[in-house]
């Protein structure tokens, strides 16, 4: 029961946070209504809860283990499809092209489009289940301590790498100019209009796969660092352990 509410807690204070955070017009009222910068009040936010995840380690390890396994299975299918959908796209463009010679203009968008939310939902199981390729001989060098120590010290590493990629996401990328404008060539099917850009497809639907990709990196970050902190301790016995049954590791 307690692990049970431990992982509704911290899913509901990140629902909480994206919820102020996605939105700048939102963030600033609620950043101005404490006295606070934009992002300055949304860092102090995700820094209260990562450091009550620091304190309870063991409870919010779990609670983040749990919430990925059930977002990450998600984006697999949707990744499926996405694969799917992309070959179809740039197989009928290369056979209207060269057997037709009358090629859709939109296939190729398309295909970029699948191609972005196929990253984006991957990524994060790949990283989770030791997909990425690694260069380990260093840590095969070291003891087992400090090979522990070196991996925490580099996902710490790459943890900052993510909030920088989180904040440059969002406002230079799906709140920009070009997040907001509207696909040149993507329309919706049957005359569909939705938005400010009618019948054409905005582009933020697009942007908008990297930046949730971060966001599901950063939640297995998390993870990884309280595992690999709890193992660095002894004290990491109990924890579902992380096979690479899911994806095909690389080294």
């Amino acid at each position: 029961m307690g692990g049970r509410l431990a992982t509704i807690g911290i899913a509901a204070a990140y629902a909480v946070i994206l919820f102020i955070g996605a939105f700048e017009d939102r963030r600033e009222a609620v950043a101005d209504a404490v006295g606070m910068g934009d992002m300055a009040f949304l860092g102090a936010l995700a820094a209260a809860l990562w450091l009550g995840c620091v304190i309870a380690a063991r409870p919010a390890a779990q609670a983040h283990s749990a919430i990925n396994e059930t977002l990450h299975p998600i984006g697999k299918w949707i990744s499926i499809f996405a694969l799917i959908f992309m070959v179809c796209f740039i197989l009928l463009q290369v056979v209207m092209r060269y057997v037709f010679n009358d090629a859709p203009n939109w296939t190729e968008e398309a295909a970029r489009f699948g191609m972005l939310w196929l990253v984006g939902l991957m990524a994060p199981i790949a990283y989770r289940h030791g997909g990425f390729v690694a260069i380990d001989m260093l840590e095969r060098a070291l003891s087992e301590r400090l090979a522990a120590l070196l991996t925490l010290v580099l996902l710490a590493m790459s943890f900052a790498v993510l909030l920088v990629m989180w904040d440059k996401g969002l406002n230079n990328h799906v709140d920009s100019l070009s997040g907001r404008g509207c696909s040149s060539t993507l329309r919706w099917p049957f005359g569909i209009e939705i938005g400010k850009c009618g019948a054409k497809f905005s582009n933020y639907y697009q942007y908008l796969a990297l930046w949730v990709g971060v966001n599901l990196l950063i939640l297995v970050c998390v993870e990884l660092i309280l595992r690999q902190g709890l193992k660095l301790v002894g004290r990491d016995a109990g924890l579902t352990p992380l096979g690479e049954d899911e994806v095909g590791s690389a080294s």
